[in-house]
């Protein structure tokens, strides 16, 4: 993937700053550094360029010559002393940063904590003034940070809490005045035969399941984590899949939210090819809105759901909800939402296809747009759904399709309006070690092809190529810079 970043966010940032100050910082051999500058301003749109006046006689000129790399850290109205701090020499013959106050940007340029908003750039070109040289930056990151609270809670299940808390041990930035997650409830995996809780002394662990993603309001109430944040002050959330690469915090849905008193909001993007199997919104023939999935829905009925014409909108699972909403509504329920139950039917082993078959009982926490009153569906843009729930998806964000945007953001690549569709033999490709196998250099080409479709085992080679619609039979083996065209 590579980066993009647009103009109104820039924008956006800069018009952050006013009169204020910043703090200018840059890395380079081990040494991280940071200097105020009062002198800076936006140069230009296209491409994104910022200046700095700095004076030649200091280490931030001579350190940035070398790295070739900075940030500029914009200051809020609270950050007097760090200014003061940063503006003294005296701070030369100490260790500048402190550990948990800051976080290496995508340039190695340090990113303060307590800054409002930063933009990191490269050396774009520079211009001696006087005693002063003036350092044009090309923007390569940018970030506005909002004057709120938004803690980051996770709802983990019981098999993936550990790994990922100890994942974040590496990023203390994130801690808030809130517990960083809560644990989901796990229910028994039903033998399919028996109809009995299935049995596996091969790996006892196996026996249990998360209950889906539905699981989020009961947990949310059993962990005590809802009465938590309402005694925080904390009213609403967006609450995304951790697959969705697109998904991010948009203030503009929350106004509206806040405006109009809604309960609970469902992101929709308009449905492609690429979605025929996933769930879409559709409006009850009295009142109201119902989730439809595919696991709910009967072989017969199969063909009309997945019709992306009739069923124009996918849910994205990019949900807002009203937490006093919801404390009240599971009030009037007596605890329970009352949400459908999906029947998955999969292997005690999931890793292996001849362990016994199960059947594990969840709900979908998309569902409860048929729950609240005034529940809303929302149609976002395309770039809020970016999932990876198999190695389709996969091999399409990594590969050039995709774009890596601003903050990070997972977004379709500008020459297109849809993913390209892919759909890899699953007796190949299911499994991530089988699918790292027979893509060794990494994703082809993908952003002018329309459908991907292999069957059979084929391992493709270095920088191959697909254009248009194509199909490859194996066993075979792509040689490298093959282009495959329709």
């Amino acid at each position: 993937m590579s980066s993009t970043l647009d103009k109104a966010s820039f924008r956006y940032v800069m018009g952050h700053f006013a009169t204020g100050v910043t703090v200018m910082t840059t890395a380079t051999s081990g040494r991280l550094h940071g200097m105020t500058v009062s002198a800076f301003a936006s140069v230009s749109l296209e491409p994104l360029l910022i200046l700095v006046s700095v004076e030649q006689s200091t280490l931030m000129h001579r350190l940035v010559a070398e790295s070739r790399v900075f940030a500029v850290n914009i200051l809020g109205e609270r950050s007097e002393a760090t200014a003061r701090f940063f503006a003294d020499n005296a701070r030369l013959q100490m260790p500048e940063f402190r550990e948990g106050e800051y976080r290496l940007g995508r340039t190695g340029s340090p990113i303060m904590n307590e800054a409002t908003g930063y933009l990191e750039a490269t050396v774009y070109s520079t211009l001696d003034a006087g005693d002063h040289t003036i350092i044009v930056g090309q923007v390569v990151a940018l970030r506005k940070r909002f004057e709120a609270r938004v803690p980051l809670v996770l709802m983990h299940s019981f098999a993936t809490r550990d790994d990922s808390l100890s994942a974040l041990e590496r990023h203390p930035e994130i801690a808030a005045d809130v517990p960083l997650d809560f644990l989901q409830n796990k229910v028994p995996k039903i033998d399919a035969e028996t109809l009995q809780p299935v049995s596996w002394p091969r790996d006892p662990s196996q026996e249990w399941a998360p209950p889906g993603h539905g699981d989020l309001y009961t947990a949310l109430v059993t962990s005590g984590m809802l009465d938590t944040l309402l005694e925080h002050g904390y009213r609403y959330a967006f609450v995304s899949n951790s697959d969705n690469l697109g998904a991010v915090l948009e203030p503009r849905i929350l106004t509206w939210i806040a405006r109009e008193e809604v309960p609970f909001a469902m992101e929709v993007a308009r449905r492609t090819e690429a979605d025929r199997k996933g769930g879409h919104i559709a409006r009850l023939r009295g009142d109201g809105l119902v989730l439809r999935e595919t696991a709910q829905t009967p072989e017969e009925d199969l063909e009309a759901l997945q019709d992306v014409g009739r069923h124009r909108y996918v849910n994205t699972n990019n949900l807002w909800v009203d937490f006093e909403a919801l404390r009240r509504t599971l009030a009037e329920r007596n605890g329970v939402l009352g949400l459908p139950i999906i029947v998955n039917r999969k292997t005690v082993d999931p890793s292996d296809v001849d362990s016994p078959a199960v059947v594990q009982l969840e709900t979908a926490m998309g569902a409860a747009v048929g729950v609240f009153d005034g529940a809303r569906g929302i149609h976002v843009p395309r770039r809020r759904f970016a999932p990876v729930k198999t190695t389709n998806d996969l091999l399409a964000v990594r590969s050039d399709a995709y774009i890596l945007g601003t903050d990070y953001r997972v977004e379709l690549a500008p020459e297109r309006d849809d993913p390209p569709v892919i759909d890899l033999d699953s007796g190949y490709y299911k499994l991530i070690g089988d699918f790292e196998e027979r893509f060794p250099f990494g994703a082809p080409s993908l952003v002018a092809c329309d459908r991907l479709v292999v069957r059979g085992d084929v391992t493709f080679g270095r920088d191959v190529v697909v254009r248009g619609g194509v199909t490859v039979d194996g066993p075979a083996r792509i040689e490298d810079g093959a282009v495959l065209a329709d």
